[in-house]
């Protein structure tokens, strides 16, 4: 009775994950808060966040600019990864009451000087934007498609500023303009029955006006000839910008208009999560899967039918005693499981590989179950923090198993380096990276209250999860090798030039890479362009592709290398798919110079920096597949054949 249901159940399975996954293609989540209702004439504060600019990748507080204050600045609370990420919330002057329209509200008026005038152009010569929050939704500035039928595509925030070119009798010259006054518009979904309303859009046109007053100005009483909401006289266009310079008087206003909407307060994310150019994303990344497949496929037959003729030719011959000479894979059985130098470092790499593949798997699930929420900023660097400090006791299970199979027994040696070599360089990077953003006096600098506590869970809760798993992992017996290794090594013989080790390398990189490279464009784009990237469906499905990549080409060139009597195969098989790191990281120099528009050194440094520490990360991550893939191919092979 059981084999009539087993379908069943499996058609239940395979329906529950592609639902899974399509959720997670969907932009599933969870709403990460709890809804606040508001009814009519509740008061709503607009909190301000960075300046961030993509020519820069430096962000800087609010308030570094002479924008209009509040009495008292105050900052909300930040969780690890907003600190990381240079996020400062702060408090802001902007204040209005629920579904109560404002025209011309004056925030406030500055006279500039010359260091404020100049700060301000070159803010805007950057490009920088301005970002708010309102109830926890990013302000962001609709744009509207060509093809009128697509939905609007939002932009995050809203520029300071623009350059505009003018023409005078004898020369030609730019002059920065300054957006000093904005149109809000928030959208809300009514309760029919309560009259409550939730907040669910957050947009802003931008205008750029000259406002103009009569008499002496009075911060109570001055009313605008250039907008008087008495006579209904809003701005709609910015044909009178406002001109920044020294000496220059701007007044910064704004409006407020509600809209109702028929979105409902779960699902007000999905329109900012919506991404641009989603038809070329969807048949890129559905492309690149079905040609990897399609090779993945290829691949592991050939390998299964190649290894089923060789054992059974091998095992027939042994059991008619025709064997005179041994030929092929099987003749550097004494050899193949002989340690390799550097096994120590090996160990290490490989348990920080496991560490990084934990992190990844268990943070991909959560997002995928729709956890790491859009509205929770931030929550995805720490969640990834977090998970790395504690898959550290797999990491030491890991690097403390093969040790003992190494026939090592300093395994609080191998704990210390698994614990150490890979952070401290990490670490030793970024102090570098982050005080270059320092000296520029960015916000993104992580202060050193912050950097205290990431060395504490360094060392205060990693280290000492390493140890633990390293010392459970040395008290389990070692790893028994299928065939018995020779005393003397063999001697290897001379390879073709494709069979060099630095050719099958880096030739073994290029089929890992080309599984992600089309996702890598999306993700980089989400980075360094300051777009939403919560597709962590096909993300998932992409690096599910990329886990069999890795093991199949590092198992085809690991048997090719046996098969032509070289049986130093432990150090390669890491470096064969880990080489797809390198192809990552030449892509990332690609996508520096054809995408993006950085032109200071720092910033340039601070980019190549954030990429090689991405790159080395992903070497160690495919490194380790690769490794644990012809781990289990070599063991399997030389237990399936008879040795005398």
């Amino acid at each position: 009775m059981a084999t009539p249901r087993s379908p069943s159940i499996r058609n239940f399975f395979i329906a529950a994950v592609l639902l899974l996954l399509i959720h997670g293609v969907s932009c599933f989540y969870l709403p990460g808060v709890a809804p606040e209702d508001f009814e009519k004439g509740d008061e709503l504060k607009v909190k301000v966040n960075k300046l961030t600019s993509t020519k820069t990748q430096l962000p800087y507080s609010y308030y570094s600019l002479p924008f209009s204050r509040p009495e008292k600045i105050l900052d909300s609370a930040e969780n690890l990864g907003e600190v990381l990420r240079g996020d400062r919330i702060e408090n802001s002057p902007y204040v209005f009451k629920m579904r109560e329209p404002q025209m011309c509200s004056i925030v406030g008026r500055i006279k500039l000087d010359a260091k404020e005038a100049k700060d301000f152009k070159e803010k805007i010569n950057d490009e920088y934007r301005v970002n708010m929050i309102l109830d926890n939704l990013p302000l962001v500035f609709p744009i509207q498609r060509q093809d009128q039928e697509s939905p609007v595509v939002y932009q995050m925030g809203y520029h300071v500023g623009l350059k505009g070119q003018y023409t005078a009798a004898s020369s030609l010259f730019f002059v920065s303009k300054l957006m000093s006054m904005f149109a809000e518009i928030q959208r809300y979904h009514k309760d029919m029955q309560t009259d409550a309303a939730r907040i669910v859009g957050f947009e802003v046109k931008p205008f750029s006006v000259k406002h103009e007053y009569e008499g002496n100005w009075n911060d109570k009483n001055t009313r605008l000839t250039t907008c008087d909401p008495h006579a209904k006289h809003m701005v709609v266009n910015s044909n009178s910008p406002q001109e920044v310079d020294e000496g220059k008087e701007i007044i910064f206003t704004y409006d407020i208009e509600f809209q109702e909407s028929e979105v409902k307060w779960a699902s007000r994310w999905d329109a900012y999560l919506l991404m641009s150019d989603d038809q070329i994303h969807w048949f890129s990344i559905v492309n690149s899967l079905m040609i990897v497949l399609f090779l993945s496929g290829m691949v592991a037959m050939i390998m299964l039918r190649t290894l089923y003729r060789d054992i059974s030719k091998y095992n027939e011959l042994e059991t008619l005693e025709e064997a005179q000479e041994e030929t092929g894979w099987k003749l550097v059985h004494g050899d193949v499981f002989r340690p390799p130098k550097n096994s120590d470092l090996l160990c290490v790499y490989v348990g920080t590989g496991v560490q990084f593949l934990g992190m990844v798997v268990v943070t991909m699930m959560f997002a995928i179950l729709g956890f790491l929420s859009p509205s929770n900023r931030g929550g995805l660097m720490t969640a990834m923090l977090l998970l790395w400090v504690f898959m550290g006791l797999f990491a030491g299970f890991a690097s403390s198993r093969l040790y003992k199979m190494f026939k090592g027994t300093e395994w609080k040696r191998i704990a210390l380096n698994t614990a150490v070599m890979f952070p401290a360089t990490i670490f030793a990077l970024f102090f570098v990276l982050n005080a270059l953003i320092w000296g520029q006096k960015s916000s993104g600098a992580v202060p050193f209250g912050t950097m205290f506590a990431l060395v504490f869970l360094w060392f205060g809760i990693s280290v000492p999860l390493v140890f633990v798993g390293s010392y459970v992992g040395f008290k389990k017996p070692a790893i028994e090798d299928p065939v018995k290794t020779n005393k003397i090594p063999r001697q290897i013989p001379e390879q073709a030039w494709y069979m060099h080790p630095a050719f099958s390398v880096l030739i073994g990189g290029i089929l890992p890479f080309g599984a992600v490279f089309i996702e890598l464009f999306f993700i980089l784009t989400s980075i360094w362009l300051n777009q939403f990237y919560y597709i962590f469906g096909f993300l998932f499905l992409v690096f599910i592709i990329l886990l069999i990549t890795c093991a199949e080409i590092t198992i085809v060139l690991c048997y090719f290398q046996l098969c032509s009597e070289d049986y130093l195969w432990w150090w390669r098989s890491y470096l064969t798919s880990g080489s797809s790191a390198l192809y990552l990281f030449l892509y990332s120099t690609f996508y520096f110079f054809t995408k993006l528009e950085i032109t200071k050194l720092v910033s340039g440094l601070l980019y190549f920096g954030y990429m090689l520490i991405v790159s080395y990360a992903f070497f160690v991550l495919t490194g380790t597949i690769g490794f644990y893939a012809c781990f289990w191919f070599t063991r399997l092979i030389y237990s399936s054949v008879k040795i005398d």
